[in-house]
C-alpha cells in the first residue's frame, strides 16, 4: 500500500511540475528556447534532445502552447510575430509545430473564412508578402500561396512558391511586373505583366536573378503575342556585364536593320566598357564603343566613338554613294577639391566633315546637331604655385569649320601668367597716389598654330605649315582721385612678339592676283601704347508731387574722356612693313606678320581723345502691387555711346560713332539689346556700281549697322490664376489612381503649367554696299501640359526676310504609368523626319521591351 502510494504520489508531483512548465511557456510571451521534448510513454515520461540553433522568439495578443497526442503546439493569434535566426514572421495568425519544427502563418481572414490579409517573412531585411505559408525552421523550407516579393524595381507575384533554401526558389504561375502603382499598392492590378507557368528565383548576396521558361507579355491583363521560349531577368545593384538587346526594323534608304546590338562589361572599380553595332543589309554600318570612369572626389570622363560607314543606292546606278564618317570625343573634369594647385580637364569633339549629315541616326536632326558650322575641343592643364606667384596652363584645341572644310588647330599653347602685383606697394597703410597705386600685369604666350584641312592632319604638310609664337605682354597701371568726385587713371602696354614664319607680297599679272609667299625664319616686332582717362559720376533725380502716377525719375550719366598714344609702327626704320605694286601700279604697304599666329603690329600715329557715355535711367511708379507701394522700371539698363578723335590721322580723324543699349521690362521678363554704329562722313556710290568711297565731308551721319535682340519668356505663372486647386475647388476623386480636383460639373480639374520663349532678332549692314544686308527672324519654343500625362513641346524658327519657316520640331510625350510614349517630328526644311517610340520605362526591361519606328530621309534630297 505505502509503495502505490508513493508512486501515485510521484506520478502527482510529475504532472503537477508539467503543468506548472506548460503555464510558464504559455505566460512567456518574450521568447521560447526549445531544448527539450517530453513525450508520454505508458505510466513514464521520456526526454529527447531537440537542439534547434538558436531562441525562437514570440508574441501576440494571444498566446497558447497545448499538449495533446505527443505534440507540443503554439497558437498565436492577431498582430502574432516570430523570430528566428535572420527570419521573421508578421501575421495575424501562426501556428507553431515543435514536434516538426514547423509554423503555419497566414493574414488575416473574413466571415466566411477566405484569407483576406497577408503574412510577412523577413529575410535579411527583405520581406516576402505571402497568402499563407509553412515554413520549417530546422530545414529551412518554406511552401507558401500568393507570394508577392519585390525585386530591383519590379515584383513578383506567384501562385505557389516553394523555397528549397536560402538561395532558391521554384515557382508556379508567376507574374512579374515593374508597374509602380502596383508595387506600391495603388492598384491592384498591373497595367502590364510578364506571366510564366515556372519560374526559378536564384539569389546570391549582391545580386539574383529569375530564369523562367516560356513567358508572355500582358497588358491589362488581355494577353498579346508577344511570347518567348524562356527569359533571364538579373536582379543586382552592383553592376554586371551582359548583352545589350537590339531592335530590329527596315528603311527603304538602307535595308533591313539590326540596331543598338551590343555589349557591357564592367571593369574593376572605377570603369566600366559598353559597345554597339548597327547593321543594315545594304552595306552601310556603324560600331560605337564607349567607356565610362569616375573616381569618387577625384575625377570623372567618359570616351566615346561613332566610326561607320553609309551607303544608299544600288552600285552602278547614279544614286548610289558611300561615306565613311567618324566621331571621336573625349570628356574629363576634375573634383576641385582633389588638387587645387593642379587642375586637368578636356573636352574633345573631333567628327568628320559629312558626321552630322549621315541621316541613318535621326537623333543628329532632332537635337540640331545637323545645324552645326563649327566643332570646337580643347584638354588643358592648369599649374598654381604656394610659393610662386604664377599660373602656368598647357593646352591644346581644335576649332573645325563644316563650311570650309578646314579647321583651326593650337598644339600645343603655354602661357605663363604673373600674379598681379603692386609696383611701390607701401609696407603698411593704405595706398595713396599714382605711384603706390602702380600694378603690373605679365606673362608670356608660346603658340603652335596651323590652318589645315581634314586630311591631313598630323601629316607632314601639316607640320610644314604650322607657326610657332611667342608673345608677351606688360601692362603697367595706376589709378588716383582728384577732388573728391574725379577718377585719374593712367596706363602703359608694351607688346614683345616672335614667329617662325613672315610673308611678302607680290602682285602676279598672269593670274591677276596678289601672291603670299612665306618664308620660314624668325622675326619679330615690339610696340607700346599709353593711355590715360577721367571718368565721374552723375546724378540727376526729379521727384513729383505727391498722388501722382510717376513718383520720381533719377538719371545716372557716367562720363570718361580719355587720350591714346602709340608711334607709327608702318615706318620703315621699324621694318614691319614693306611695300608692292598693285594692278594699277599703285604702291600698298602691307606687313609681313600678316595672318601670322603673332598679329600684326599698326600702321599710323594714334593721338587719339576717345570719349564714353554711360547712362542708366529709372523711374519709380506707384504700385498697388508692391508692399512698399512704389515699384522701380529700368527705362535703360545701360545705355552707352562712344567714339574717338585722331589728330595725328591724316585724314577721317573722326572714328565711327557706336551706340549700344540694354533694357528689361515687365518685371524683368523682357529682354531688349541694341547696338547702332553710325559713320559721321559722307558716302559716296559711283554711278552704276555697288561700290562707295568715304569722302571728308563731315556732318552727314548715315547708319552702317543696326542690331536689335529681343526674348520673352512666358509661362503660365505670369497670365495664370493664383489661387490654389485646393482652395477653389472642394470634390476631390481619383482616376485611374491618381488624385483631382472636381468642379460642380465633375470635370476633374488640374494644373496646366506651360512655358513660350520668344525670340526675335533683326539686323541690317551696310559695309561698302549701297542698299546694305538685312537679317530678320523669330523664334519659338515652348512646352505645354495638356493633361498630367500629355505633354506637347517644339520649336521653330521663322525667316522674315525669306518668309520660310526655317529649323520646326514637334514632340509629343505621354506617360503611360509603365510604359513611356515619344513623338518627335521635323516637317519643314532640309530634313523631315520622325521617330516613335514606345517602352517600358524601368530600366531592367527598358532595352528588351520596346517599339521603335523612324523615317528617313536623305541629305540634300529636293522636297
Amino acid at each position: 500500500m505505502k509503495t502505490g502510494f508513493k508512486s501515485i504520489l510521484h506520478i502527482l508531483i510529475i504532472l503537477i511540475f508539467n503543468n506548472f512548465l506548460a503555464q510558464l511557456n504559455a505566460q512567456n510571451l518574450s521568447e521560447n528556447k526549445v531544448v527539450n521534448d517530453t513525450v508520454r510513454t505508458a505510466d513514464t515520461l521520456r526526454i529527447q534532445q531537440e537542439q534547434l540553433d538558436d531562441i525562437v522568439r514570440t508574441k501576440a495578443d494571444s498566446e497558447r502552447t497545448d499538449f495533446h497526442n505527443n505534440m507540443k503546439m503554439t497558437y498565436l493569434n492577431k498582430n502574432a510575430q516570430v523570430r528566428y535566426q535572420d527570419m521573421q514572421i508578421d501575421a495575424d495568425y501562426i501556428r507553431i509545430d515543435w514536434s516538426r519544427n514547423e509554423i503555419y502563418a497566414r493574414g488575416e481572414v473574413d466571415s466566411t473564412g477566405r484569407i483576406i490579409g497577408t503574412a510577412v517573412a523577413t529575410q535579411g531585411g527583405k520581406p516576402y508578402e505571402y497568402r499563407d505559408f509553412q515554413y520549417n525552421f530546422k530545414t529551412r523550407q518554406a511552401i507558401a500561396y500568393n507570394a508577392r516579393t519585390e525585386e530591383s524595381e519590379g515584383v513578383i507575384v506567384a501562385q505557389k512558391t516553394k523555397k528549397y533554401n536560402d538561395s532558391v526558389f521554384f515557382m508556379r504561375r508567376g507574374l512579374y511586373t515593374t508597374d509602380e502603382y502596383f508595387l506600391a499598392k495603388k492598384d491592384s492590378l498591373a497595367d502590364y505583366h510578364l506571366l510564366a507557368p515556372n519560374i526559378k528565383l536564384i539569389k546570391g548576396r549582391q545580386s539574383s536573378q529569375v530564369v523562367t521558361g516560356p513567358i508572355q507579355m500582358y497588358v491589362e491583363q488581355v494577353p498579346t503575342p508577344l511570347i518567348l521560349p524562356f527569359a533571364i531577368l538579373p536582379f543586382s545593384d552592383k553592376r554586371s556585364a551582359g548583352i545589350l538587346i537590339p531592335s530590329f526594323g527596315e528603311r527603304q534608304d538602307v535595308g533591313f536593320f539590326f540596331n543598338n546590338f551590343g555589349y557591357y562589361q564592367p571593369i574593376g572599380e572605377h570603369f566600366d566598357l559598353k559597345i554597339m553595332a548597327d547593321f543594315y543589309t545594304k552595306g552601310s554600318w556603324n560600331l560605337r564603343p564607349q567607356m565610362n570612369y569616375i573616381k569618387k572626389y577625384r575625377y570623372s570622363g567618359n570616351f566615346a566613338a561613332d566610326i561607320g560607314s553609309t551607303i544608299r543606292g544600288i552600285q552602278g546606278l547614279d544614286d548610289y554613294s558611300k561615306t565613311n564618317t567618324y566621331s571621336l570625343s573625349w570628356t574629363h573634369s576634375q573634383d576641385t577639391k582633389a588638387n587645387p594647385l593642379l587642375n586637368f580637364s578636356a573636352s574633345v569633339n573631333l567628327v568628320s566633315s559629312q558626321f552630322y549629315n549621315n541621316t541613318i541616326n535621326n537623333n543628329y536632326i532632332f537635337n540640331q546637331n545637323v545645324l552645326n558650322s563649327q566643332q570646337n575641343s580643347s584638354i588643358s592643364v592648369t599649374k598654381r604655385f604656394l610659393t610662386l606667384p604664377i599660373t602656368i596652363t598647357g593646352s591644346a584645341r581644335y576649332a573645325q569649320n563644316f563650311a570650309t572644310g578646314q579647321g583651326d588647330m593650337r598644339l600645343p599653347e603655354l602661357n605663363v601668367a604673373v600674379n598681379q602685383f603692386y609696383l611701390f606697394k607701401p609696407k603698411t597703410g593704405v595706398r595713396q597716389g599714382l605711384l603706390e597705386n602702380i600694378t603690373v600685369n605679365t606673362g608670356f604666350n608660346v603658340n603652335n598654330f596651323v590652318t589645315t584641312n581634314e586630311g591631313e592632319i598630323f601629316t607632314d604638310a601639316m607640320w610644314k605649315k604650322m607657326q610657332t609664337g611667342l608673345k608677351n605682354n606688360i601692362a603697367l597701371g595706376t589709378n588716383t582721385t582728384i577732388a573728391k568726385y574725379f577718377t585719374f587713371s593712367l596706363g602703359a602696354n608694351i607688346d614683345n612678339a616672335l614667329t617662325t614664319k613672315t610673308i611678302t607680297k607680290r602682285y602676279n599679272p598672269i593670274t591677276n592676283r596678289v601672291d603670299n609667299i612665306t618664308y620660314n625664319n624668325i622675326a619679330g616686332y615690339s610696340t607700346f601704347s599709353t593711355n590715360t582717362s577721367l571718368q565721374t559720376t552723375l546724378y540727376g533725380t526729379k521727384i513729383f508731387k505727391a498722388g501722382s502716377k510717376i513718383q520720381g525719375i533719377r538719371h545716372m550719366v557716367t562720363p570718361s574722356v580719355g587720350f591714346t598714344y602709340s608711334p607709327d609702327f608702318g615706318k620703315p626704320s621699324f621694318g614691319y612693313f614693306n611695300n608692292y605694286y598693285d594692278a594699277v601700279g599703285a604702291l600698298t604697304p602691307y606687313s609681313i606678320f600678316e595672318g601670322g599666329i603673332i598679329g600684326s603690329p599698326t600702321s599710323g600715329m594714334v593721338g587719339a581723345v576717345n570719349f564714353n557715355i554711360g547712362n542708366n535711367l529709372e523711374i519709380k511708379v506707384a504700385s498697388k502691387n508692391d508692399s512698399t507701394g512704389v515699384k522701380k522700371i529700368k527705362i535703360f539698363e545701360s545705355l552707352n555711346i562712344s567714339g574717338n578723335y585722331n589728330f595725328a590721322a591724316p585724314n577721317h580723324r573722326w572714328s565711327l560713332i557706336t551706340l549700344n543699349g540694354q533694357s528689361s521690362f515687365f518685371d524683368n521678363k523682357l529682354s531688349l539689346n541694341s547696338s547702332l554704329t553710325i559713320d559721321p562722313y559722307q558716302i559716296l556710290f559711283l554711278p552704276d556700281e555697288n561700290r562707295n568711297f568715304r569722302t571728308e565731308n563731315f556732318g552727314h551721319f548715315s547708319v552702317q549697322g543696326f542690331n536689335l535682340q529681343l526674348s520673352y519668356p512666358l509661362s503660365e505663372a505670369i497670365f495664370g490664376e493664383k489661387e490654389e486647386l485646393s482652395e477653389k475647388y472642394k470634390m476631390k476623386g481619383e482616376i485611374r489612381n491618381e488624385n483631382y480636383y472636381f468642379d460642380d460639373d465633375y470635370y476633374a480639374r488640374f494644373h496646366q503649367p506651360w512655358t513660350l520663349n520668344i525670340n526675335a532678332n533683326y539686323a541690317y549692314t551696310r559695309t561698302q554696299t549701297q542698299f546694305g544686308n538685312k537679317v530678320a527672324s523669330v523664334g519659338l519654343d515652348g512646352s505645354i501640359a495638356l493633361t498630367p500625362y500629355w505633354n506637347i513641346n517644339g520649336s521653330t524658327h521663322y525667316d522674315i526676310m525669306t518668309k520660310e519657316l526655317a529649323y520646326t520640331r514637334i514632340g509629343i510625350s505621354r506617360d503611360q504609368r509603365s510604359f513611356t510614349i515619344n513623338f518627335n517630328w521635323v516637317p519643314f526644311g532640309q530634313y523631315k523626319v520622325y521617330d516613335f517610340f514606345i517602352g517600358i520605362k524601368a530600366n531592367i526591361l527598358s532595352d528588351a521591351l520596346k517599339y521603335e519606328d523612324r523615317s528617313f530621309t536623305q541629305p540634300n534630297a529636293p522636297f
